[in-house]
């Protein structure tokens, strides 16, 4: 039975006031009083909108599926459906010309380009691996993935590997920090002298790519160079297993690499309750106030993590060069659709869990405000908003975190948010949507998962969509990619706030990585996902590659390079003569898919890991790539692909193969043979109820279904 505490007529669990009198609050200077006043307030003066523009989403949803219903005819209706879609307040006007003004932007959001993490913020341990992850080895990042052309050996260092690893990091350092005259694989001293660095007597061909060093300037320890506004460090040590056998003593070459790592309390944690939301919010406090660390066993020994420190160089000409040692963090909220029962209303009605997760997250933040050298140097909280669709949702949120910085008495526009333009109505309006929160926008960002998970949904009613493999080469898609990146440049975005791109999703897969996610600058979006430290230290290598700064604004002197009419082409299977060999693949890759993160999600509360797909190739999956996979099923379920006898007989199979997959893990719950488990009946809610959910989304069933499993064993 939930012990709750009456606070300014909430009912608050109990676990969650001890957590926020007992251990937040403190230090910030808010009265525990002033606290849950405002956040009755919110819930009581902005639940309502928050309803209301939910229930703006089922009503256009519902007019649009009549529409689609009503035109399958046949025949061209481009011109019918857009000019429908502009009746029903779908497809907004533009507007004017505009520029953001958001202010107090860090410049890992504002000015340099590069890699960017997303992590749950309930794992500790993730969580500062990614908040260090600001620097990794270049060394280690080559050495153990693919990258090399094979897998990394298991066992001793192999000499052999180590060796191709070097020669590659000299070319690195040839291609980006090249020698008046030589390479850096024929050195063999690095001194500096009179505040330059030479390089066996020699200049860098770009003296000023030199920042700093330390150790004695005629054998320093390590060097700092800087390229496209990243740095690198070149890491001497004779004693080094590797320095010693190299000729300059080059142990290491060390890249600035994850500048900025989202802690998401959202799509990729499992928090249904107060136990679960107090564990999100305590690491958040832990990362705010620099004091989170952890414990754990590797190689049968005991570690502790903690945050980095910073890192202190000696100019050229004398004195102090101080470079962060973490990334810069965002925190992800959870969208406008969810309550949680952490708390109850005054009605006795679960409140909006996007409502407590602003006040607390930014109350939290405020740790961070009163320290020098934390997260912002500019006193800024950065707050990723997900899930919204259209301005008008977009404004709500602003005129929460308004609210907000007033309960907490902080300055206007304190709070910086980050849009994902992940929902087809942000998409297509979405000028209108960055004007909405213009003096806080500090990131955009195309997420290409839930983008086609609410594609599918939005256009149910219109046909059967193409597989999944086959949405991505639709023409809808590059016009996404691209509008995202234009309209982002058009609003002033440039030098103000970050233009992002989605996740490779492939942890295992680092020199398919490295070949392909180039293309993420090259569109100008100056940052993007990653799905581990070592990712982002790879990823980093494009970053000096491509300077984003110039090739955005080369796009600006181009203008769009799409427009709204392509972006709002649905992605059908036009013809849909597919084998049954075909179908049948499509479907249990999608059954599989769904099952092994369900299970894991319902058994564990582990929203986000690697988990083989169909194949056993592991894929980091999370609740958006569970949407597009049962709106996918639930799609061609409805207009007659497959039959229902056909799903659940892949169901069944698939969770058989799941069962085998993760026969290693003592938590593990069968599914087969009985297929009777929570997990189980979930995953099959998702995709034979997969019409009805609001939005395609998957966390109404997922939070239910998690609930019933936690009181069962309660």
């Amino acid at each position: 039975m939930t012990k709750r505490i009456e606070k300014h007529g909430l009912q608050v669990d109990k676990i969650l006031v001890d957590f926020i009198e007992g251990n937040a609050l403190e230090g910030t200077g808010v009265n525990p009083g002033v606290f849950w006043a405002g956040l009755s307030d919110l819930a009581h003066d902005l639940g309502p909108k928050n309803r209301a523009l939910l229930a703006e989403r089922v009503e256009m949803q519902g007019k649009i599926d009549a529409w689609h219903r009503a035109h399958k005819a046949g025949g061209d209706t481009r011109d019918a459906y857009f000019g429908f879609l502009r009746e029903i307040g779908y497809l907004l006007p533009e507007g004017n010309d505009f520029q953001i003004d958001t202010t107090n932007v860090d410049p890992e959001i504002a000015k340099t380009p590069g890699p960017q993490l997303v992590v749950p913020v309930t794992n500790a341990r993730f969580a500062l691996n990614a908040a260090n992850a600001r620097w990794g080895s270049l060394y280690d990042g080559f050495y153990g993935t693919d990258v090399m052309g094979s897998a990394a050996p298991k066992g001793a260092y192999d000499r052999g590997r180590g060796a191709r690893v070097v020669a590659r990091a000299r070319v690195f350092l040839d291609e980006t920090f090249p020698i008046s005259g030589a390479s850096h694989a024929d050195v063999r001293r690095y001194h500096v002298h009179d505040g330059a660095l030479l390089v066996d007597d020699l200049p860098l061909s770009d003296p000023s790519q030199f920042i700093g060093y330390q150790g004695h300037p005629k054998a320093p320890s390590a060097l700092i160079l800087r390229n496209n506004g990243l740095h690198v460090e070149l890491v001497f040590d004779r004693t080094h297993p590797i320095g010693s056998r190299d000729q300059a003593g080059l142990a290491d070459v060390v890249l600035e690499s994850a500048l900025s790592a989202i802690m998401d309390c959202e799509d990729s944690v499992a928090c249904v309750d107060a136990e679960d939301k107090v564990g999100a919010y305590a690491n958040w406090l832990g990362l705010m106030k620099g004091d989170l660390e952890e414990t754990f066993e590797k190689g049968g020994q005991m570690m502790t993590r903690r945050l980095s420190a910073d890192r202190v160089y000696i100019a050229p000409e004398g004195g102090e060069v101080s470079l962060k040692g973490r990334a810069l963090l965002w925190v992800r909220n959870v969208g406008h659709l969810m309550t949680n029962p952490a708390i109850l209303d005054r009605d006795g009605a679960e409140i909006g869990e996007g409502l407590m997760d602003a006040l607390c997250t930014v109350m939290i933040a405020m740790h961070d405000l009163k320290r020098e050298s934390g997260n912002s140097v500019h006193g800024s909280v950065y707050v990723v908003k997900p899930k919204m669709h259209g301005p008008a949702e977009v404004a709500f949120s602003d005129e929460i975190f308004a609210k907000v910085e007033d309960i907490l008495g902080l300055p206007r526009n304190t709070v910086k948010i980050g849009i994902m333009d992940e929902e087809r109505r942000t998409s297509a309006n979405l000028k209108s949507c960055i004007r909405a929160a213009k003096s806080r926008v500090a990131f955009i960002n195309t997420g290409f998962l839930d983008r086609t998970g609410d594609e599918i949904h939005t256009s149910m009613e219109a046909g059967p969509f193409s597989r999944k493999d086959f949405i991505k080469l639709k023409g809808w898609i590059g016009a996404y990619e691209n509008l995202n990146v234009d309209i982002g440049l058009e609003c002033g975005l440039q030098g103000r706030a970050q233009i992002g791109k989605g996740m490779w999703a492939m942890p295992d897969l680092m020199a398919a990585m490295l070949e392909q996610k180039v293309d993420h600058p090259k569109s100008g979006a100056n940052c993007a996902w990653v799905p581990s430290p070592t990712a982002a230290t790879l990823h980093a290598l494009h970053y000096h590659k491509i300077d984003v700064l110039k090739v955005q604004d080369q796009i600006k002197a181009k203008g769009r390079r799409a427009n709204v009419q392509t972006l709002l082409e649905i992605p059908l299977a036009k013809y849909a003569q597919w084998s049954p060999e075909q179908i049948q693949r499509e479907v249990e890759n999608n059954a599989q898919g769904i099952l092994g993160y369900v299970v894991r999600w319902i058994d564990q509360g582990v929203g986000c890991s690697k988990v083989p797909d169909i194949n056993d190739v592991g894929l980091m999956e999370d609740r958006a790539t569970c949407r597009i996979s049962s709106q996918a099923l639930a799609n061609w379920l409805h207009h007659g692909v497959v039959s229902e006898d056909q799903v659940r007989a892949a169901m069944e199979k698939m969770a058989t193969v799941v069962d085998r997959q993760n026969e290693g893990d003592n938590l593990y719950r069968k599914m087969a043979p009985g297929f009777d488990t929570i997990a189980y009946k979930a995953a099959c809610e998702l995709v034979f109820e997969g019409r009805n959910q609001p939005s395609g989304y998957t966390e109404p069933v997922l939070h239910a279904r998690r609930l019933e499993l936690k009181a069962s064993v309660a």
